[in-house]
């Protein structure tokens, strides 16, 4: 299984047998809506608080891709799961609804890589056999933890992205149908010492550039071994940033790199540098891209969500923000 200091190269290569992605009312009505398996009319999705909503949406993110996957809870050995809130609530409150062995995870944007690593891991050795990995995230939620409460109607910065609401699900199994995990890239946390709490691509940029670069030369590959190299939610500066670091290393991926958190808007949407959060990268790849896998658009994928490692306390207190991007390589 060991492709280098810090790839896995797998085995037994676990198959997404199943996704599903369930998104906020504006993310429904941005480019992506149709690729959605379900859209929410209101932020709220009929509960009294947002955190009760991000629960809701979670947990039916959750139960949708185990029935989708045409399994039942008692079939599921284990739930990866993880989101943004404080004690990961969201995960958290989701499973306890479910009869499912439960691991809770956070690194913040990129998350939902770590759970899937981690469950190809526990797939590919043989200790269990079927996995689900999910995340979640919420703009009403994510803002007043991280940034200001939403009563003081704070103006974005022009640097700054709008937080996805949306979650997304992805049932991992031994056998079955579906585009193969075959290689994972464990990041570490980069630190550029960027301090501005609203300029999260530049945070994340070196971190996505150096599990890429690791990547590559671990694999012994060329970026074009790839159809698309896929950050999780860099937003527009974020994504030029990333191409520029690499090319100054002598990487290309110009003509191959794509953004969920640029995908998921489009620029009448008043979002800034595009979206962002835990549930940006899951919603996305159980859609979109999952979608691009089965039909044969796309053979290979590098799949890198990067996530920024701050909270409101430490923005506040003047720490830099250190990030980390860990990448997972998916083939038809």
């Amino acid at each position: 299984m060991n492709g280098g200091e810090q790839t896995i190269i797998f085995d037994n290569p676990p198959v997404i047998v199943a996704g599903y992605g369930i998104a906020g009312p504006k993310e429904g009505s941005g480019p992506l809506a149709s690729y959605f398996d379900e859209v929410v009319r209101k932020d709220l999705f009929g509960q009294k608080s947002y955190e009760k909503a991000e629960c809701k949406m979670h947990l039916t993110a959750i139960e949708s891709a185990i029935k989708a996957a045409g399994l039942e809870e008692k079939d599921v050995d284990a739930l990866l799961s993880g989101d943004l809130l404080n004690q990961i609530i969201s995960s958290s409150f989701s499973a306890r609804e479910l009869d499912v062995p439960y691991l809770g995870l956070y690194n913040a944007c990129s998350t939902f890589a770590e759970a899937l690593i981690l469950g190809s891991i526990l797939v590919s050795s043989g200790v269990m056999k079927r996995v689900a990995c999910s995340t979640s995230s919420h703009y009403s939620t994510a803002e007043r933890q991280y940034r200001y409460p939403l009563e003081l109607g704070t103006q974005m910065t022009p640097t700054a992205q709008w937080t996805v609401t949306g979650s997304g699900c992805s049932i991992l199994a031994s056998e079955g149908e579906g585009p193969k995990i075959v290689a994972a890239t464990i990041g570490q946390v980069v630190d550029y010492d960027v301090t501005d709490a609203n300029n999260m691509g530049a945070a994340m940029a070196p971190a996505a550039a150096y599990t890429i670069a690791k990547h590559l030369e671990e694999r012994g590959v060329a970026p074009a071994f790839y159809d698309c190299i896929v950050t999780g939610d860099l937003g527009i500066f974020g994504s030029e940033m990333l191409v520029q670091l690499l090319q100054s290393d002598g990487v290309d991926i110009a003509h191959l790199h794509q953004d969920c958190g640029k995908l998921i808007f489009d620029s009448k949407q008043k979002v800034h540098m595009g979206g962002s959060g835990a549930g940006c990268s899951s919603l996305v790849f159980n859609t979109y891209y999952l979608h691009k896998l089965r039909d044969g658009s796309i053979q290979r994928m590098l799949f890198v969500p990067t996530g920024a490692l701050m909270s409101k306390e430490s923005s506040l207190q003047g720490e830099s923000i250190p990030a980390i991007a860990h990448a997972v390589a998916i083939e038809v």
